[in-house]
C-alpha cells in the first residue's frame, strides 16, 4: 500500500501503460473477517466505466461504455485510482478496432487480478441495444427499509445489531442510506444495497441501524460488500443470502460488488439512479 496511486498526486499517462493497474491482496481484508482460502460465497465485481476512449486507426477519438467483471476469487481487487489512471492511458492510443481494445484490456485485468476477467467494451457510435440495462434507470425490486423511524448512535460496523424472529420468510430488502469511506483518502463512498434472503426474519430496524453503522467505515467496496455478508450469514444463518451494493461512480467508475451462497445466482445487471 506505500505505493499505492491513491492519495498522491499523480500525472495522467496518455499513452497506453499497463503498468499503471495497482493489485491489492483480498487475502488480508478476508483474514480480519475469519475467512481463508475456502470462500463462504460466490459472486463477481462489476465495474462500469463510463469515460473510456481511445483513436482509431486514422487517428480519430472513439468514445464507448465498458463493463469490467471480476470474480470473487481473484486473488487481488484493482485500486481504483489505478484502473482510472490506466483506461486514461489509452486515451491517445491507436488501435483498429474496439474488439482489439476488449482484448487487450481483458489480458491486463486477467494478468494484474490472477483470475479470468471478462470485458465488454461498447463504442457509442455502435448499437447500444447490448448495454440497454446502462441507457435507462432501475429501481431494485425490494422493500425499501429507509422510512422506518430509528435512533442511530454508532456509525462503525456494529454486527451485534442484527437479531432474527421466529418467522420464516424469503424477502428482498433495499437500502440507500449505504455509506462508506475510502481507506486511503477518507473520501465518501455512496451506495444502494439489496439484500434478498430466505430464512429467519431479520428485525428491520436493527438491519437498518447495522447499515448506517458502516457510515463512517474505511475500506473498499469489495471488503465492505464481504463484511456485510459474513455478518449476516454468521448472525442470521439464513438458507439463502444475496448481498449486492451498486455505488456511485467516482472517475467515471462504478463498483458493484456481488455475494451470493450459491453459484447458480447471478447478479441483475441495472443502473440505478444515483448512477
Amino acid at each position: 500500500m506505500n505505493h499505492n496511486p491513491l492519495g498522491r498526486q499523480t500525472d495522467y499517462v496518455s499513452v497506453y501503460a499497463p503498468q499503471l493497474l495497482f493489485p491489492i491482496p483480498r487475502a488480508e481484508s478476508r483474514a480480519l473477517l475469519g475467512i481463508g482460502a475456502t470462500l463462504p460465497f460466490y459472486g463477481v465485481d462489476i465495474w462500469t466505466g463510463y469515460e473510456v476512449s481511445w483513436l482509431d486507426a486514422l487517428g480519430k477519438p472513439v468514445v464507448a461504455i465498458a463493463e469490467f467483471s471480476i470474480p470473487c476469487e481473484s486473488k487481488f481487487i484493482v485500486e481504483s485510482k489505478s484502473f482510472k489512471l490506466y483506461l486514461n492511458s489509452l486515451n491517445q492510443t491507436r488501435f483498429d478496432s474496439a474488439a482489439q481494445v476488449e482484448a487487450l484490456v481483458t489480458k491486463d485485468l486477467t494478468g494484474v487480478t490472477g483470475a479470468d476477467v471478462l470485458v465488454s467494451i461498447m463504442p457509442l457510435s455502435a448499437s447500444l441495444r447490448a448495454a440497454q440495462h446502462l441507457a435507462e434507470i432501475a429501481e431494485v425490486k425490494g422493500e425499501v427499509l429507509d422510512d422506518l423511524v430509528v435512533a442511530v448512535d454508532a456509525y462503525h460496523p456494529m454486527p451485534e445489531l442484527l437479531t432474527t424472529e421466529t418467522e420464516i420468510v424469503d424477502e428482498c430488502l433495499v437500502s440507500h442510506l449505504l455509506k462508506t469511506n475510502c481507506p486511503v483518502t477518507g473520501q465518501p463512498d455512496w451506495a444502494s444495497i439489496v439484500i434478498r434472503y430466505k430464512g429467519n426474519k431479520i428485525q428491520r430496524e436493527n438491519l437498518l441501524r447495522y447499515i448506517i453503522s458502516f457510515r463512517e467505515h474505511q475500506d473498499f467496496h469489495e471488503h465492505c460488500v464481504e463484511r456485510i455478508f459474513n455478518d449476516i450469514a454468521r448472525i442470521c444463518k439464513p438458507e439463502e443470502l444475496i448481498v449486492y451494493a451498486r455505488y456511485t461512480r467516482r472517475g467515471g467508475l462504478d463498483i458493484n460488488p456481488f455475494r451470493s451462497n450459491s453459484p447458480s445466482i447471478k447478479p441483475e445487471l441495472l443502473r440505478l439512479i444515483r448512477q
